[in-house]
């Protein structure tokens, strides 16, 4: 009995044709999406399409791809390996800013002066008069959620009073600082 080697090779070369146009139809279906995924995502917008390139490499060399249950999931979840893999390359190679993107454009233009230094000094100043003005649970809890982050739960735990109770002390510092913060503006 002999093998017969090159029907194997036809058949293999048509599977990786039937795998490769798969593989070229989702991505012609859901390029869009992928490049619109990496520009949300990505700090450098001349990075988008090279990053979908490495998409569409890394989907061929699946070797299967016809198995895939659900391709478009395995698409993003490939998308969103190769962007971790793609932040810690530039985390490690660049630490600079990078001044073709967008983002970077609104720091650029705006550089503090001494006047907007000054005016955040009495801002915090007024805030810390007006913070005093409230009662000492009532400032507790909104500093501890405003400055510390704690959870609600947590500043019950910490003032030894009820969730509800934490709600009611937040709304009404806020409100406070709200009017006091206006008024003294």
């Amino acid at each position: 009995m002999t093998h017969n080697w090159i029907a194997d090779l036809v058949a293999l070369m048509a599977d990786s044709r039937t795998g490769r146009q798969t593989i070229e139809k989702l991505l012609a279906e859901q390029y869009s999406a992928l490049t619109a995924f990496f520009r949300r995502r990505s700090r450098r917008a001349v990075d988008v399409h090279d990053l979908a390139q490495e998409v569409y490499l890394r989907m061929l060399r699946v070797s299967d791809p016809d198995s895939i249950e659900n391709p478009e999931g395995y698409l993003f979840t490939v998308a969103a390996n190769l962007l971790k893999e793609h932040a810690v390359r530039e985390g490690r190679t660049s630490t600079g800013l990078d001044i073709s993107c967008a983002e970077s454009e609104g720091l650029l233009v705006f550089a503090p002066t001494v006047e907007h230094e000054l005016d955040s000094v009495r801002r915090n100043a007024r805030l810390r008069e007006v913070l005093n003005q409230l009662s000492p649970k009532c400032r507790a809890a909104v500093v501890l959620q405003y400055q510390h982050g704690w959870s609600y739960a947590q500043i019950a735990e910490e003032l030894g009073v009820s969730v509800n109770m934490v709600k009611k002390y937040l709304s009404q510092g806020l409100a406070h600082c709200r009017r006091r913060m206006s008024s003294l503006a």
